[in-house]
């Protein structure tokens, strides 16, 4: 990922190429469907896994937005 690359460039968002705006969007878009998802009661045939807390789609979705979660962590670090 490019967030990661040493070169000096502008401070703020200005500095940000396309790569690094791809990594930031996927938190905000995990979490958002994660929300949507469970607004709408998403029971989901091919995640149904009985009664399990971690089972459905909302628990994966909040997952993945756990994971993609670092590029915002570089971001912030590097603004502080």
């Amino acid at each position: 990922m490019s967030i990661d690359n040493p070169a000096p460039r502008p401070n703020g968002l200005i500095g940000l190429g396309l790569a690094d705006w791809l990594c930031l969007a996927a938190t905000p878009t995990f979490a958002t469907m994660a929300l949507l998802t469970a607004a709408h009661g998403g029971e989901d045939m091919m995640c149904m896994s009985g009664a399990s807390a971690l089972g459905g789609m909302v628990p994966m979705y909040l997952l993945m937005a756990a994971f993609h979660l670092a590029p915002w962590l570089r971001l912030a670090a590097r603004r502080g």
